[in-house]
């Protein structure tokens, strides 16, 4: 399915929403507007972050409320998001299919109708342009799991949707690693939510929100928003 074209920025917009997984009340009323270029999701574990991803891609389904992406209806539009929206997983093996590097870029063109070979030209030359040429034809159950953590991010560049939404993309990086992903966050073209507990990688965003059981604690300017949250866990813990 070909991406939908346009040329307004991209937004997200939450109405009341109502989610229950289980007999787990998620997010009960929850209301927000995304239309920043950076946005951070903190909080502890539990707190929801997962979860509003899932709901975003149409996943989970709320009960009740309303929300869009980029214009488009999770519920009634659902099978139309992969055109405008692309999410990393939290395990990269739970995304990646093909077993290697460059068949795995590739998939996610031949995804949006580019011919297979030329699709795999493309991704051999996405990789050669960021130093990695060496990966085309790597295996990738030889890689590292942070390895495949940044196949998995080179994939979703590689279908430019219009929103990323990455979940914990830093967790298993070694500090290279981790560069070299916020560099590629830093430079996308596109919409891009970051939910990850390494706050250093999004207290410069313009906006970050924490979420706390479900409910918005604090929503503002990054550096703010992830000192408040520190605050938080020194005066829960003990620990400062």
């Amino acid at each position: 399915m070909a991406p939908i074209p346009s040329s307004d920025p991209a937004r997200i917009q939450i109405d009341a929403v109502t989610l229950q997984r289980g007999g787990t009340r998620v997010f009960d009323g929850l209301s927000l507007v995304l239309e920043e270029a950076r946005i951070g999701l903190i909080g502890d574990n539990g707190a929801g972050k997962s979860s509003l991803f899932r709901m975003l891609c149409g996943l989970d389904l709320p009960q009740s409320g309303r929300a869009e992406v980029c214009g488009l209806d999770i519920r009634t539009q659902r099978a139309r998001l992969p055109g405008v929206l692309g999410l990393m997983f939290q395990n990269p093996d739970d995304q990646i299919i093909f077993p290697t590097v460059a068949e795995e870029l590739a998939f996610s063109l031949q995804a949006r109708d580019v011919p297979r070979r030329e699709a795999r030209r493309r991704a051999a030359d996405f990789l050669a342009e960021r130093g990695l040429a060496h990966w085309a034809d790597r295996a990738v159950e030889g890689l590292s799991q942070g390895q495949r953590q940044h196949v998995c991010l080179l994939a979703l560049l590689m279908s430019a949707p219009r929103v990323l939404l990455l979940d914990e993309p830093y967790a298993s990086l070694d500090l290279p690693g981790q560069a070299r992903l916020a560099a590629d966050v830093h430079a996308g073209a596109q919409q891009v939510l970051v939910s990850t507990h390494v706050l250093a990688h999004v207290r410069h965003f313009e906006r970050v929100i924490w979420l706390d059981a479900g409910r918005v604690r604090a929503d503002g300017e990054g550096e703010a928003v992830c000192a408040a949250y520190e605050a938080d866990v020194a005066a829960r813990t003990g620990v400062r």
